[in-house]
């Protein structure tokens, strides 16, 4: 029986339905799936409903993009056993997500007003019953227009990249991200326990320090993007900090940024036992 931790929906970044992302769990012998939408808890109550009339546990569950202000890089901090819909959350992420959904349709605009055959609405569609328009959804359309053959490939760099000496590309629209520190303060409101992701992808090891000052209880370590050295580093910080080891796929579908397996890096029930340890004594 394996454990899924870090995975997506169509409600944000992903192409699987909750529907189309259980069957594939129980087809990999996954019986606790945590569903860790990008800043929403949309559709958890239900999907926990679904799940358990599949012999699925759902972990409520989520995923806010954050950042090092002082660094200038992303960090992503999960949220695990929150509550959903839950004031705190709201408060913080609904910005964020309308954020995001109007940056997307600057960068459509951008890209007809270049002369790619694309249209908002048609970008919309990819988006339909999520919380908004992801560059993923973006990329969709120009690979059925034509452009492309995947999602992350040259023409996502050349459109999207932030560039240097004032070269980026011509979709690229900064968005300005949540602060870390309020990130995990929403969590830990939410009843939930903060936990860095895959902070190898970002460099977020030297932030840790601060982090757990700021309240995080656990760092994930199994990744599809962490190497061996990634791996090592983040076992080293969860000794030194006290830190839940956990680990997910990421899993987005057709939307990933590399081919996974959904349960490839399983941590085990143990970390679930160990997360709701945490979750109980906070």
């Amino acid at each position: 029986m394996k454990t899924e931790l870090h995975c997506h929906t169509n409600i944000s970044d992903g192409s699987y339905s909750f529907e189309q992302l259980a069957e594939a769990a129980l087809k990999e012998d996954i019986r606790v799936l945590a569903v860790t939408n990008h800043d929403t808890t949309q559709g958890l109550a239900l999907m926990a409903e679904q799940g358990g009339s599949l012999g699925l546990e759902i972990i409520p569950a989520i995923e806010i993009s954050a950042c090092d202000r002082e660094r200038k890089t992303k960090v992503h901090i999960l949220g695990y056993f929150i509550e959903p819909g839950h004031p705190a959350l709201e408060r913080l992420c609904a910005p964020m997500i309308a954020k995001r959904h109007e940056t997307s349709r600057l960068m459509v605009e951008r890209l007809a007003e270049a002369g790619y055959r694309i249209t908002w609405d048609q970008v919309q569609r990819y988006a339909l019953g999520g919380t908004g328009v992801y560059k993923q959804h973006i990329m969709h359309a120009l690979i059925d227009e034509g452009y492309a053959v995947s999602i992350y490939g040259e023409l996502y760099k050349k459109l999207f990249a932030k560039g240097q000496n004032g070269e980026a590309g011509i979709a690229h629209i900064p968005l300005e991200y949540l602060h870390a520190r309020d990130a995990i303060d929403a969590i830990l409101q939410a009843g939930g326990v903060p936990v860095l992701a895959h902070p190898g992808q970002y460099g977020n090891f030297d932030y840790i320090r601060d982090l757990v000052g700021m309240g995080l209880q656990g760092i994930e370590v199994w990744h599809p993007l962490h190497d061996q050295e990634d791996e090592e580093r983040a076992k080293e910080y969860a000794r030194r900090y006290d830190l839940v080891m956990t680990g997910g796929s990421d899993f987005h579908g057709f939307y990933g940024e590399k081919e996974v397996l959904l349960g490839s890096k399983d941590p085990g029930l143990a970390c679930v036992d160990e997360l709701r340890k945490r979750k109980i004594h906070a």
